[in-house]
């Protein structure tokens, strides 16, 4: 059975070759800042209507090929030539993320102080805001593309809020479905406050959110990004399901990471390029590298889930075996160890099934592929946003696909 992979551009759509036909990668040459990107045309796993196939087998003997490639290597120039032109994403965004927090409380006024105190519970200004500063960075680079204007706009910035709320709303409900006890080190929403107060916190952020984006007043952002919320609800149904045959499974496991994570990167992206540029071309680039950035982003998560401990992680290790779920390193490890299937279907249900899974996934390469996978969507996230003219921005975007890899938290 051939496994299916989905290209997503927006209206149109187009066939993305196997990916046996990318280059393969090569350590970047002296004072570079980043791998090199695929050559044009190449393209990795994407989502939409229209589909081209290739076998699971093949995804794991071309990522084999790159086993004995540095990832420090590969990644470790974290500064161009010339140091003028380096953007540290976070430094860059702050001017734009200043009382971030503050205005998503302002969105949030309620009159019943015990809701107040929960939807204010993960807005404490400790997050990384990794999404408002991808959409602040994006704003300002697709301004500079267009009429080199340095400015993000008042409606720009309210997107970046909005996807914090959104973001947040979807955690709120995840650890609500999930039954999980910490996040972001520290007690969940549903562990203090218990599990129906929280999901009606969370449809309240979310209600926030919905004001917020239609005072916007801008239709085809309303559609944009209300587009997100579909999704988040359809990858978390794709994530409650499961697929016998293991090239379907994985097909399943990455529309569900686009859906729950990627999605609203990619479409705040575009939010913010369509009102900071007219050009439906740069709406497609904002798009893509959102949606590149954001599965790379989602499957250095899972590889953390087995390589990082949870103090580290805010939340236990090893965290989405026991919910069950078969994430990018089992996937891959299940084809050294074909005894990880039976754990597979019946979700690691089993009495010493998490542990023999975590076992089989650090014996095998499991790690190191899903790591080298998410590496290819990033050197597709810096194949798109080069398009856009030089800016200071667009540098830091770039600098972030290596920070997406080389996070270890």
């Amino acid at each position: 059975m051939a496994l299916r992979w989905w290209w997503r551009c927006g209206a149109s759509s187009r066939r993305a070759p196997a990916l046996g036909s990318l280059p393969r990668l090569r350590p970047p040459g002296p004072g570079c800042r980043s791998p090199p990107p695929p050559a044009p045309g190449a393209a990795v796993c994407h989502f939409t209507q229209r589909s081209s196939t290739f076998s699971f087998p093949k995804i794991c003997n071309i990522f084999r090929r790159f086993h004995h490639t540095s990832m420090s290597h590969l990644c470790s120039c974290s500064k161009t030539a010339s140091d003028e032109k380096y953007q540290d994403p976070f430094q860059l965004g702050r001017k734009d993320l200043k009382n971030l927090y503050e205005d998503i409380k302002k969105e949030l006024l309620v009159s019943t102080a015990e809701l107040k105190e929960m939807c204010d519970y993960y807005f404490d200004g400790k997050g990384k805001a990794f999404r408002p500063m991808i959409v602040v960075l994006m704003a300002r680079a697709c301004n500079i593309h267009h009429n080199n204007s340095r400015e993000v706009q008042a409606s720009q910035r309210s997107v970046a809020i909005i996807a914090e709320m959104i973001h947040t709303a979807s955690l709120v409900h995840d650890d609500v479905i999930d039954d999980a006890n910490s996040r972001r080190g520290k007690m969940t929403v549903n562990q203090i406050w218990g599990e129906r107060k929280a999901v009606l916190a969370g449809d309240f952020i979310l209600s926030a959110a919905s004001l917020a984006l239609a005072r916007i007043g801008n239709t085809t952002i309303i559609s944009v990004l209300t587009q997100v919320i579909e999704d988040l609800v359809r990858g978390e149904f794709l994530q409650l399901g499961s697929k016998e045959n293991e090239n379907e499974r994985f097909a399943h496991y990455l529309e569900k990471t686009f859906k729950k994570t990627a999605s609203l990167i990619a479409n705040s992206c575009k939010a913010v390029s369509i009102l900071g540029c007219p050009d439906p071309k740069v709406h497609e680039i904002a798009y893509q590298y959102g949606k590149n950035v954001g599965i790379a982003f989602q499957l250095i998560d899972d590889v953390l889930d087995f390589t990082s401990c949870a103090n580290r992680l805010g939340k236990p290790a090893a965290a989405d075996l026991k919910l069950g779920l078969a994430t990018g390193p089992v996937l891959f490890a299940c084809r050294q160890f074909p005894e990880m299937n039976a754990m597979i279907m019946r979700r690691f249900s089993k009495p010493g099934d998490v542990e023999r899974a975590r076992k089989y996934v650090l014996q095998s390469d499991g790690v190191q592929q899903t790591t080298y996978l998410a590496q290819r969507y990033c050197h597709e996230a810096t194949r798109e946003i080069s398009k856009l003219r030089p800016s200071p921005e667009r540098e830091a975007l770039i600098q972030l696909t290596e920070m997406v890899l080389m996070r270890d938290k």
